[in-house]
């Protein structure tokens, strides 16, 4: 009998959460989601001189905008509680000791003092930055080099120590990759990586494997940057649980810069000013904050289509896919093995496609708010609904729906008067004169009424339309911008449309 797809996301609560982690995330959740199988979060905080107050819980509220909820998770809960590594810690120490037992691991001494002293006397031309390995753990205070007597003098008083994983020499291991096919690894390469540190907290490296065996993980998949870390984990499968019994695994590709010269970094944010988090994050210690795609004004349904085509694409032409649909046809063996440029404008698109594409209710919540908080009074549901309907093919982000919007809730106090002034005349003011004080007539308001009037008008005083209609705007909006100018001057109603035209007139006399 098959089993059941299981698959998580185990990151660390050390602050935001950038592009290429959420990207892990939805490429995760996708494929636990086709496979009917279950998508775990875990909380790595082994690290606790790297644990942010705060880091948590903005995972969870990135996940929950992002409509990636985990099947089991440590405020969920699950079969394989608890979910947070910190709250397993004793379960580690016995494979760790069985390590040791069966002399694939060994107990080391060693001071950061003497660490230091390795790397720099232990410097040659062919070997500048000296590891402990094969090559240096014989001359290091460890239970290899000082023997069982004196490794049992060193317990007994209670001296400090890491246990280190003992890498074999010119081995070359595999794994077989569902995106790069099989990768070959050299063990000489590695260093005798620490797997449980001086406070009996496991690093990365021995808790993932023990995890994902203990909460029957089937399928690891994770960025390519962990690729150095493999040939160490497929050890520890092997030493613990047999490799068989080992997930299948897939590393994705980078997130790279705008000019693919490497990967995109929090520099990089600041440097170009984009974002590279889900959502803003504040440096607790710091107080600094750095923009969020959220926070710059996507939708979120964007913001996962967009990540879920950076690296992958099911072969068609199709950019535009709803979760729905990538659920149905992302594949892992799609996803491209070289790193994926970062466009910036190219995300914007993806958003004002979707702000096209989903519903006025949708939109209405998100554009109220951001009227709010510009202290912008909305009169009523339904003239919001008609501006967010006249206005939203105009905008990439959601500030623009103020940007764009804003003259609909109140009425211009500047105009561009230099796109103006240069071809006013006396004809004109008399035709606007006459322009507004025919909207009495008009009894049907709409924008075809309007802009029939004005033709008529503009004809029966030997003036073209067309000189007529920036005019218009700038009395209507203040500068020239803004949907089409009879569509919003039917908006804003005959009383307010006149007022406008009015204002402006007003001060034509001075000119």
């Amino acid at each position: 009998m098959e089993k059941k797809v299981r698959v998580r996301f185990a990151p660390s609560p050390t602050g935001g959460l950038h592009l290429g982690g959420v990207r892990t995330v939805l490429y995760n959740y996708l494929f636990a989601k086709q496979h009917q199988g279950d998508f775990i979060l875990r909380i790595e905080d082994t690290d606790q001189s790297r644990f942010v107050a705060g880091a948590e819980e903005y995972i969870y509220e990135t996940l929950n905008w992002c409509g990636l909820e985990p099947d089991e998770s440590p405020l969920k809960g699950g079969p394989f509680a608890p979910y947070r590594q910190s709250e397993r810690k004793k379960i580690y120490r016995e494979y760790a000791e069985t390590l040791i037992t069966d002399g694939y691991a060994y107990y080391a001494f060693d001071t950061s003092e003497e660490l230091e002293v390795m790397r720099t006397s232990h410097r040659t031309e062919t070997n500048p930055s000296p590891q402990y390995d094969h090559q240096t753990r014989m001359y290091m205070r460890n239970s290899l080099s000082i023997g069982s007597e004196g490794t049992e003098k060193l317990l007994t008083a209670k001296t400090p120590y890491v246990i280190r994983i003992k890498m074999p020499e010119n081995e070359v291991l595999h794994l077989n990759d569902m995106i790069r096919g099989r990768v070959e690894f050299n063990t000489s390469l590695v260093d005798d990586k620490v797997l449980l540190k001086a406070d009996g907290m496991p690093t990365y490296h021995l808790a993932v494997v023990v995890d994902d065996f203990l909460m029957q993980i089937t399928h690891a998949f994770r960025g390519e940057e962990w690729l150095p870390s493999a040939p160490v984990h497929v050890l520890l499968w092997r030493y613990l649980f047999g490799e068989e019994n080992m997930p299948a695994w897939a590393h994705f590709p980078l997130i790279l810069k705008p000019d693919g010269n490497g990967k995109l970094s929090k520099r990089d944010s600041e440097r170009l000013g984009i974002p590279i988090f889900a959502m803003a994050w504040t440096d607790p210690v710091s107080g600094e904050t750095i923009s969020g795609f959220r926070e710059k004004g996507f939708l979120s349904e964007a913001f996962v289509n967009m990540l879920a085509v950076l690296g992958w694409n099911d072969g068609t032409e199709q950019e535009i896919y709803s979760l729905e649909e990538l659920k149905e046809k992302f594949s892992i063996e799609r996803v491209h093995k070289a790193g994926a440029k970062f466009n910036y404008e190219k995300a914007k698109w993806f958003n004002q496609e979707w702000i096209r594409k989903v519903s006025v209710d949708e939109l209405s919540g998100l554009v109220r708010k951001i009227y709010n908080d510009q202290q912008v009074r909305i009169p009523d549901e339904s003239y919001l609904r008609s501006v967010i309907m006249l206005i939203r093919d105009r905008c990439h982000l959601l500030p623009e729906f103020y940007t764009q919007g804003r003259f609909f809730f109140s009425a211009p106090k500047q105009w561009d008067l230099g796109a103006l002034k240069p071809k006013w005349n006396v004809a004109k003011t008399s035709f606007f004169k006459s322009y507004s004080n025919a909207f009495g007539s008009i009894s049907d308001w709409n924008a075809l009424n309007l802009e029939m009037v004005f033709k008529e008008l503009a004809n029966s005083q030997g003036i073209k339309p067309g000189e007529l209609q920036l005019p218009l705007r700038i009395m209507l909006v203040g500068e020239k911008m803004g949907p089409p100018v009879f569509e919003i001057a039917s908006l804003l109603g005959k009383e307010e449309s006149k007022k406008r035209i009015n204002n402006l007139l007003d001060q034509t006399g001075d000119w």
